[in-house]
């Protein structure tokens, strides 16, 4: 019993977190209606149907059918890494960071080993820190990119355009350090090869359109088109309908998490004093603050604790977004890429984790520099 719990907190860390924060501040506001109206419901909603759709379109094989279709025409090493890391960039900004990385990067270890042992394990590092650097950077552009993109959308009431537009030059700053990054990084590996998947991955029908159906119309949900009341019942029934297992696919820890927090800063906003501290501390340091708070409780949370102490939500969308950049806990999409590494690699987790920090770092810098002018 106890092995299990330990094991329960150093994997739901941030959950535990979230609801030893609401249980203390239960103990300051006992709990009452009023607690209903802390949740943000929308956003839980919405999150539910996107993972449950995303689990159903990642079981089809899809993203890999896709993925093999552009494999199969690189004629070099460096265009194979290239494909490999872009794939990450843009999948992201559709499927969500971390389901570009848990479909992306155990699909490249697939990739590296047909190049053979040596090539595999002189590019298994570089690569997957830039796909993972670059899965939370095309995340940012959009609402659906990351968990705390989609409630800062929400809650800031802004138009799908409005937040694109708001996210665009950074996310096409991020885009030309990453080609400039790669070109550096990779100019040496020009062995032609020829990858060919044809036998290894094959794509699924089953619920293949009704996932894509269930994901357009959370799309629409998000950008408010359709409730996201018509999106839950949809989802609900479709997967009902096709395949049940998808239920114990979605995170319901990232979902408690959210719950978690709101209870906390609902509580912590009837509390005067904490909360005219709090806004004090952040108003006007809105960017900064949702960085440098990004790096110690990583970027989800420090949006929903941030939120609830400034008006300025656009500065925090940015804030937020850039400080998923960093430490290796900035962002927990980052501990994905880390877990597969330990288990595929696991005598260069040392060597990961100093590159990983060393390129998070510059691509940190980058951003905040851009960011002040």
């Amino acid at each position: 019993m106890e092995g299990k719990l330990k094991h329960f907190l150093k994997e739901e860390t941030v959950l535990c977190a979230a609801l030893l924060l609401a249980a203390c501040s239960a103990l300051l506001i006992h709990p009452d209606p009023q607690y209903l109206s802390y949740i943000d419901f929308r956003t839980l909603a919405i999150l539910f149907c996107l993972m449950g759709a995303m689990a159903g379109l990642q079981k089809t094989g899809v993203f890999q059918w896709v993925a093999q279709g552009l494999l199969g025409r690189v004629k070099n090493a460096r265009q194979l890494v290239c494909i490999l890391v872009l794939l990450c960039f843009f999948s992201s900004m559709a499927i969500t960071n971390d389901v570009a990385l848990i479909t992306f990067v155990p699909f490249t270890f697939i990739v590296l080993s047909l190049l053979g042992a040596e090539e595999r394990k002189r590019l298994v590092v570089p690569v997957v820190v830039l796909q993972t650097v670059v899965a939370n950077l095309g995340s940012m552009l959009t609402p659906v990119g990351n968990p705390q993109n989609l409630y800062l959308y929400g809650r800031a009431g802004v138009s799908l355009g409005s937040f694109i537009g708001l996210m665009l030059p950074y996310t096409l700053v991020s885009f030309l350090f990453i080609l400039l990054w790669s070109v550096v990084q990779f100019r040496a590996y020009d062995t032609p090869i020829r990858v060919s998947f044809d036998e290894n991955i094959r794509l699924s029908q089953k619920g293949l359109v009704v996932y894509l159906a269930l994901f357009g119309l959370d799309l629409l949900a998000v950008a408010r088109v359709l409730p996201y009341e018509f999106a839950l019942t949809a989802t609900v029934l479709g997967l009902l309908a096709v395949d049940r297992s998808m239920f114990a696919r979605v995170d319901y820890s990232l979902l408690l998490t959210f719950v978690g927090f709101f209870i906390f800063i609902g509580n912590i906003g009837r509390l005067p004093v904490f909360y005219d501290f709090l806004r004090r501390a952040v108003s006007g340091n809105e960017l900064l603050a949702g960085a440098a708070a990004s790096q110690i409780i990583s970027n989800v949370p420090a949006a929903l604790l941030l939120s609830g102490f400034t008006n300025d939500l656009s500065s925090l969308i940015v804030g937020v977004n850039i400080g998923g950049l960093g430490t290796l806990i900035a962002s927990m999409a980052s501990l994905i890429s880390y877990k597969f590494i330990a288990r595929e690699e696991g005598d260069v987790k040392g060597t990961y984790f100093r590159w990983f920090t060393f390129t998070n770092l510059c691509f940190l810098a980058v951003l905040l520099v851009f960011s002040l002018h």
